[in-house]
């Protein structure tokens, strides 16, 4: 991909998501009657669906169910674990879905009925729909390491769904004592975000960097390679020594560890067969992920727990009527991101409309655009086009469209992707929640 073109399509995806989403799914949208939509979620997935049902058609009776007054984004997140944002800054509010018309419950879904097609809350309220969205992002399996259960998270935090977890990670930071060791047990694939484990790492050794500079961060991984593997290790050589005697980062892949045997909350140990047991100051330990509580509860997920789906119009494999996107489904080459699920909102609630007015939904097109950010005027990303292949039923990249950091990009380029990730990060919720 040419510098012109990465440019230009940078300009759409990062500093437009409005009129990149609006341009794939907007010609597929017809006149449809009013109908009763209810969405379970108000993350990216879930808000974008039902921002992009009123947008489509003003007139759909849409209903969007989600247990937390706000949503603090995951994305940036990371920036509020290294001090370079508050917790005000990654919060967002209903309040603009609420002024074009969608109906904000406070409260949990807790069941769907398919046949009868209604959504029962924790609250003891049921919501009848003609189609159901299900975008409940992602939930956590703690098998296979002795030691983890759900309580663990209140000392050692897993920061994976932003809010309080972040904010308790940061004082554990800001607490730790200067020459003390962080430890990020990383996730196995497939998880939600697969570059931010490493963009966690950066951002907190850039803290150190400045803090803490006896600090040290200690990833053990459930893999042997991660996403843009190449751009951070190139980061951390740039920034925090990597690969010297000095380094503020040192990464031990899966092979290297022979895997994880137990982590220890009460003496602040993890433990690796190959290594044994070893203690740290702070851990962050990020598990194993599945769908979504409710989506298990519903009965849509597979073997694996997670969703499989139409995926021109993400409707369930399992139940008719009922769409489940985001974190949630397997949507095959898409990576399971922020953007990725905005794009995907889009397509759904184009395909919603479509389905409701007795009209095709057509072959649709998905964008994701991924920034990380390594340290002061130091990012990278990944940006690529996706399009429905029927044969092969996979939402495959289109060759030549997107594009990568060059590992050898200049200082300016590196500075400029930073301020294209800010401007993609308030754009993309402006259009998620309006």
């Amino acid at each position: 991909m040419s510098k012109m073109n990465r440019r230009n399509f940078l300009k759409t995806t990062g500093g437009a998501a409005v009129a990149a989403g609006a341009t794939l799914a907007a010609p597929t949208i017809a006149n449809a009657a009013a109908g009763k939509v209810v969405v379970i979620g108000g993350g990216v997935a879930g808000a974008t669906t039902a921002r992009y049902l009123k947008l489509g058609n003003s007139a759909l009776d849409v209903t969007l169910i989600e247990p937390k007054a706000s949503y603090h984004t995951c994305f940036m997140s990371n920036e509020v674990l290294g001090g370079h944002r508050k917790m005000s800054q990654i919060e967002q509010t209903f309040d603009g879905l609420k002024s074009m018309g969608v109906k904000i419950v406070k409260d949990t879904a807790a069941g769907i009925d398919a046949g009868a097609k209604k959504v029962k809350t924790a609250g003891g309220s049921t919501f009848g729909y003609d189609a159901c969205v299900v975008a409940p992002g992602i939930d956590f399996k703690l098998d296979g390491i002795n030691g983890a259960t759900e309580s663990m998270f209140d000392k050692i935090p897993h920061a994976w769904k932003a809010g309080p977890q972040t904010a308790l990670l940061r004082k554990q930071l800001e607490a730790m004592p200067d020459g003390g060791t962080f430890c990020i047990v990383a996730p196995p694939n497939p998880f939600r975000c697969p570059p931010g484990p490493y963009e966690r790492a950066s951002l907190v050794a850039d803290y150190f960097q400045k803090h803490k500079k006896k600090s040290k961060v200690v990833i053990i991984d459930r893999k042997d390679k991660f996403s843009k593997m190449g751009l951070f290790t190139g980061a951390w050589k740039n920034l925090y020594g990597y690969e010297t005697d000095n380094s503020l980062i040192e990464w031990r892949s899966a092979a290297s560890t022979g895997g994880i045997e137990s982590i220890d909350a009460g003496s602040m140990t993890v433990e690796t067969l190959a290594g044994g047991k070893e203690k740290f100051d702070v851990i962050n330990f990020i598990p194993a992920q599945t769908a979504g509580v409710v989506a298990s509860i519903a009965g849509l997920t597979n073997a694996k727990g997670w969703c499989d789906v139409d995926k021109t119009t993400f409707e369930s494999k399992v139940h008719k009527g009922i769409h489940v996107l985001g974190d949630a489904s397997v949507a095959t080459k898409m990576p399971k991101s922020g953007y990725s699920a905005n794009s995907q909102g889009k397509v759904c609630a184009a395909a919603i409309i479509n389905m409701m007015a007795g009209k095709p939904v057509g072959t649709p097109s998905y964008v994701n655009t991924c920034y990380s950010i390594a340290g002061d005027d130091y990012g990278f990303s990944v940006a690529a086009v996706y399009r429905y292949n029927k044969e092969k039923d996979i939402i495959a990249g289109v060759k030549g469209a997107g594009g990568l950091t060059p590992g050898d990009a200049s200082a300016e380029m590196r500075r400029r992707e930073v301020e294209f990730a800010y401007s993609w990060y308030n754009n993309i919720c402006k259009d998620t929640w309006g």
